[in-house]
């Protein structure tokens, strides 16, 4: 499944990249349809209080965006997309299945414990930028809305000396969203992603509802 929507995506991208030089046209009325390259560095919000901060833990995301001009001069726009999401996190929470069946513990005695996740992602972004058809270098403000639907989720550990891994559990949330927002200056930008919704679907810890959302912060390059 990943290698297949791999494909499709290079493919896709491929595609758009010869259509680069139509996009930018001279005149008052252009459109930026571009490629995104986003790394980020991960942490996790809304722990249950038995779970301690997450580790160190990075994304990785790539994709297409097509803008949709919403004024003539190009300045204001309305942008939507088609991405490959990579995230890992090192946390503290122990995951196991037994009789298919998930089951949630806090994370003793056991080390390595990460959290593996590869989505699909559509990005929704709302732009305004200060740029011409012919001023590359321009500031921007893109904030929007990210969502992913999930195609494989992984979590592992070691314990007892023996690595541990449970792929693609049921708890698991399929669709996760956030509020996103891309600040910068040509080709410097800083985006921040704010989840709004939880990685699990109804799971507890010692009696406590399992909550935790997705924090990240890192840059994003629109490559045209």
């Amino acid at each position: 499944m990943k290698k297949l929507f791999i494909s499709v995506l290079t493919l896709f991208l491929s595609a758009t990249v010869f259509s680069q030089k139509d996009s930018l046209q001279l005149g008052s009325y252009y459109a930026e349809d571009q490629i995104y390259l986003n790394v980020s560095f991960n942490s996790l919000k809304d722990q249950p209080s038995s779970i301690s901060s997450s580790g160190f833990s990075f994304g990785f995301r790539a994709g297409f965006l097509k803008d949709i001009i919403l004024n003539k001069q190009g300045s204001f726009s309305f942008a939507i997309g088609l991405g490959y999401g990579y995230d890992s996190y090192s946390h503290d929470l122990k995951v196991s299945t037994l009789d298919n069946i998930d089951q949630f513990e806090v994370g003793t005695g056991i080390e390595a414990n990460k959290m593996i996740i590869h989505n699909i992602e559509f990005p929704i972004e709302f732009r305004w930028r200060n740029s011409t058809a012919k001023r590359y270098k321009f500031w921007r403000i893109y904030p929007g809305i990210r969502f992913a639907y999930n195609f494989s989720n992984r979590f592992s550990y070691i314990e007892n000396n023996q690595r541990v891994d449970y792929k693609n559990i049921r708890s698991f949330n399929n669709f996760i969203y956030g509020a996103t927002l891309s600040v910068g200056y040509d080709a410097f930008n800083i985006q921040l992603f704010y989840g709004l919704n939880s990685f699990f679907n109804d799971s507890f810890v010692e009696g406590e509802s399992i909550n935790t959302k997705a924090l990240k912060i890192g840059l994003i390059f629109y490559i045209l």
